[in-house]
């Protein structure tokens, strides 16, 4: 009788562990952000209100807070979607799938362009808002390198060695080698 078979698990090259490193180096700076702009998110609607109340004079008080409170809570939103889709994609291919390294070009467009609309609602004046370009900066620089890590051949390789791992780890046993050899006492079917 041959041994159960069992999976073995590449380890994972130096390279996905380190991208995966600056990927989540990369989430910190950002989650840092969404938190400062989450604690002074009173000074952030005191500015955007007069922000909004010099883009269209004349709106009243209310009109005025509320487009306030929806263009800050976009911003905050959409920066933690990005984040949250990031994070989605570093885990599945985590998980060793390869089109997910392709879903993580737009998810770095879509956080640049997320990053250029929100600068415009969350960046504070003066040293606040030196921090919160600093930390983006972090956010992106950090990300780079870990999107690169992604398309490393190596990377690639691990992804391949499970495929084929997965696929010689069950031993293959024709149908008609089980009836021949009289292990399997089940009659043949037309679906078999």
């Amino acid at each position: 009788a041959a041994p159960a078979p069992i999976v073995v698990i590449p380890p994972t090259p130096r390279s996905v562990r380190l991208g995966g490193a600056f990927w989540l180096f990369s989430f910190v700076a950002g989650v840092a952000v969404l938190i400062g702009s989450f604690l002074t998110r009173d000074s952030h609607l005191e500015r955007l209100r007069t922000v909004v109340d010099q883009m269209s004079p004349g709106g009243g008080p209310d009109a005025v807070t509320t487009s306030a409170t929806i263009v800050f809570w976009g911003s905050l939103g959409a920066l933690l979607l990005v984040i949250l889709l990031e994070a989605a994609a570093l885990a599945i291919f985590s998980s060793r799938r390869g089109w997910s390294r392709w879903l993580m070009i737009p998810l770095l467009a879509g956080q640049v362009v997320c990053m250029v609309v929100a600068s415009a609602f969350l960046v504070p004046d003066g040293d606040a808002g030196r921090y919160v370009v600093m930390l983006w900066g972090a956010q992106l620089l950090l990300a780079l390198p870990g999107r690169v890590a992604v398309f490393v051949p190596s990377a690639g390789g691990r992804r391949k060695a499970a495929r084929s791992q997965s696929r010689q780890g069950s031993p293959a046993r024709s149908r008609a080698d089980e009836v021949g050899s009289g292990l399997s006492a089940r009659p043949l079917h037309r679906g078999d």
